[in-house]
């Protein structure tokens, strides 16, 4: 009895079998309920959200490279734009230096024509001041010759033509060669 007691005492470890069998088939179908009824659902809903996911991820990927032909497009458009830009650029140089050439040309031209026209003017008065310097300087040396020999000598001069031939001999006398560096 001692022992019995002793296996009365044990509790746990020795269980009725009426609750242990109560519980197991509680168990058993509470089981059966979950089995049955809501892990379906559970694994319908899995399912479906991996199905979403991998759905999702290729989307994503399809996205993705969509992305990256955009963006290499892009990258494409970019540097045909930028070649463009430089080809504009060398070209706006190539005018820009073409008018400049052609603007110096012309003020080459200008200033050519204005020195010759400066030239044709500079010996035109000077022709001119030739002339009236010839008829100042003879009638200057008509009336001084007057003066020196005490009547008036401007008929005999006009018609011989002394002051002229002297005028002429001075002319020949000095190089035009010389003329020329002296005015230049």
């Amino acid at each position: 009895m001692a022992m019995m007691n002793l296996a009365l005492d044990i509790g746990p470890l020795k269980p009725d079998v009426a609750p242990l069998v109560l519980g197991l088939v509680l168990f058993f179908l509470v089981f059966a309920v979950i089995a049955k009824g809501i892990l379906p659902r559970i694994n319908k809903v899995l399912t479906e959200r991996e199905k979403a996911t991998e759905g999702r991820f290729g989307e994503a990927e399809e996205t993705r490279a969509e992305a990256e032909r955009v963006h290499a497009e892009y990258q494409a458009l970019l540097a045909e734009a930028r070649h463009e830009a430089a080809r504009l650029r060398q070209e706006s140089v190539e005018q820009g230096n073409a008018i400049i050439a052609e603007l110096r040309a012309e003020g080459q031209r200008q200033r050519d024509e204005i020195i010759s026209a400066g030239h044709a003017m500079i010996d035109a008065e000077r022709t001119m001041a030739e002339a009236q310097l010839r008829e100042q300087v003879g009638a200057l040396a008509t009336e001084l010759a007057g003066r020196i020999v005490g009547e008036s000598v401007e008929t005999y001069a006009r018609e011989s033509g002394i002051v002229d031939r002297f005028l002429e001999e001075l002319r020949t006398a000095e190089p035009a060669d010389a003329i020329e560096d002296k005015r230049g």
